[in-house]
This record gives C-alpha cells, sequence and structure tokens, in this order.
C-alpha cells in the first residue's frame, strides 16, 4: 500500500494488477559505493478487499516498465530504463531492457539502445540473475518488502502491529548499474507503467515517493497516475486539502507541506548515507511511520509494525517469495 492499490476504490490501475506499482527503492550497493541499486516492485500478489489471489503471471506483456531518471533538477527525465516483457506458449517470460538518453529519454521508451534482451523471469524461489557488463538485473516474484498494518488503517488509524505484507508476494525488476551511468551528482528518479492499448501507450501508473499516490491525491486520481512530475504543481491544492482534513494543519502549513512532496521524485545522491525522506529508500526505511506522522501531524507517528526478516544481503536482496 506504499504505492500498492493506487487504482480508483484501492483497486489496480486500469483494473490490471500487473501494472499496479507497489514501491520504488533506489540506495547504494552495499559493499559498494561505486554502484547503485533500483527496484521497482509491482503486481501485488493479492488484492487488499479481495482473499483471491491475482495472476500467476508476473508481468503484462507488450507493457513497458520504466524508470525515469532526472540528472538537473527539472522533474524531466534525461536518461530512462524501460523494461519490456514476452511470454511463450509455454507461459515463461522473458524481458528485454533499453536505455534511452536524452530528449527521447521523456516519452515512451520503447526504442532505446538495448542492455538485455529474452532475460529470464523468475516464477520460483531461485533468483536468476541476468549479468551485462558492469550491470545486473533480476526480473520475478520476490517477498514483498513493504510492511505496514492496512487493518489498523481503515480502523481509524487504530495500529496493532498486524503487518499485511509479511506473506505477501510482488514482482520485482531489480537493477544494479554503476553511479556513472546516473550522471555526476544527485538525481531525481520516478517509475511509471505504460499500457499498449488499440489507442497507443497509455500511463497506467507513476510515482517515486511512498504513500501519497494512495492517501494525497482526493478526486484528482486518475489525473495523478496520468501525469508527469514536471507538471504537479497542480496538485499542490488537492495535497493541501486531505493535509488539512486529516492532519488539523492551517491551510498556509498545509500548502508548505504539500509543496515538499511534489514533485513526486525520490531524491537520490549516491555520494550521501541513504535514508528516506533525506535520500534514497532503502529495503527497511519505516516510511510509513515517517508518512503517517507527516499525515497527521504528529498526532499519529507509527503502525508497530518493522521491517521483514527475509531480506537478503546479496542481489536481488529481496527475499523469496513465499509459497
Amino acid at each position: 500500500m506504499s504505492h500498492h492499490a493506487s487504482g480508483p476504490n484501492f483497486g489496480f490501475p486500469r483494473g490490471d494488477a500487473r501494472l499496479d506499482m507497489t514501491d520504488l527503492f533506489v540506495f547504494t550497493k552495499p559493499g559498494d559505493p561505486s554502484k547503485s541499486i533500483i527496484v521497482l516492485n509491482v503486481h501485488p500478489s493479492f488484492a487488499l478487499a479481495s482473499p483471491e489471489p491475482t495472476t500467476r503471471e508476473p508481468f503484462k506483456p507488450g507493457a513497458l516498465y520504466e524508470f525515469k531518471i532526472d540528472t538537473n533538477d527539472d522533474a524531466v527525465a534525461d536518461i530512462c530504463y524501460s523494461v519490456q516483457f514476452a511470454s511463450s506458449e509455454n507461459g515463461k517470460q522473458t524481458a528485454t531492457v533499453r536505455r534511452t538518453q536524452g530528449a527521447r529519454a521523456v516519452g515512451v521508451c520503447d526504442d532505446g539502445e538495448v542492455m538485455v534482451e529474452n532475460a529470464p523471469v523468475s516464477v520460483e524461489r531461485e533468483a536468476l540473475v541476468t549479468n551485462a557488463g558492469d550491470y545486473r538485473f533480476f526480473f520475478g516474484w520476490r517477498s514483498d518488502s513493504f510492511f505496514f498494518d492496512v487493518n489498523g488503517n481503515f480502523n481509524h488509524m487504530q495500529f496493532t502491529g498486524d503487518d499485511f505484507f509479511k506473506d505477501k508476494n510482488v514482482c520485482s525488476i531489480v537493477i544494479e548499474l554503476p553511479n556513472s551511468a546516473l550522471g555526476t551528482s544527485a538525481v531525481g528518479i520516478w517509475a511509471r507503467t505504460v499500457d499498449k492499448t488499440a489507442d497507443g501507450w497509455v500511463q497506467a501508473d507513476r510515482g517515486g515517493r511512498p504513500l501519497q499516490a494512495v492517501f494525497l491525491v482526493g478526486e484528482q486520481r486518475e489525473a495523478y497516475l496520468s501525469g508527469e512530475p514536471a507538471n504537479d504543481d497542480r496538485f499542490i491544492g488537492v495535497f493541501a486539502h486531505e493535509l488539512e482534513h486529516t492532519g488539523g494543519y492551517s491551510p498556509e502549513d498545509a500548502v508548505g507541506v504539500a509543496k515538499k512532496l511534489l514533485p513526486d521524485i525520490l531524491f537520490y545522491d549516491p555520494r550521501s548515507p541513504v535514508r528516506f525522506p533525506q535520500n534514497g529508500r532503502t529495503l527497511t526505511d519505516d516510511v510509513v511511520d515517517v508518512f503517517f506522522s507527516m499525515l497527521t501531524n504528529g498526532k499519529v507517528t507509527g503502525d508497530k509494525v518493522g521491517p521483514h526478516g527475509d531480506l537478503l544481503d546479496e542481489f536481488p536482496y529481496l527475499g523469496p517469495p513465499h509459497d
């Protein structure tokens, strides 16, 4: 729920769980500060309002899963890593990764430089890793690293420490890359899913920072998910309204907080220690406590849930999927 169920009524964008972004992480590679790790989790294995699992097919064939990177602080992408999946008749999926740089990184990046082609997608516990030069890639089912007392949230924020996600899975795209591939200084990163339709490419979901696309967009959800960070100033008002209503902020203070949350981009400087919300986001950062303390203006400071114990010390860092 960090970005899980960002569609209407806590559902999935375009009604498709495979297009639903759940979390974006970026952190320095443990033991090697010259490299970084970017993780995009999508496709939660269960909906919040249904006991039935979502589809076993990890990713939507033909759709694009994109990492957008802004290198000059204008909220416009300068680099894009785009991942597209194909399914074979036996049900197995493969991934193609493309890198696009410059003005073409702004739009749909389905024709950039091919970095990896026909890479395997993991559906079992074993992590199938693809190496390509200074890069490493992983695609497939993993244990969901997000932790949150969802039921407590729906019970008027009466949190008891019941972690809804402790036995749930997601589909992960993990990239290890040299810091030099991100430019020469701090960057802004966000991700998006783009669906291929009869009418062309349609952005289904997007975001960089956790939780706000679920809790702060109000009636502007569809416009927000289809929008671009460079235009996020238009959502300051709706964010401020939600902050006033939930946190009791004054109108002036609510606008001030809203401006800090937009544009919806995750700031990352590989030269500095990583900790959300100051810099990047690790798999163990307690983003729920940070967000709810802000949302409620300090009235609620945590949900009594901590990080999962199945994380790995090595690539791809997320634990194996639950049975």
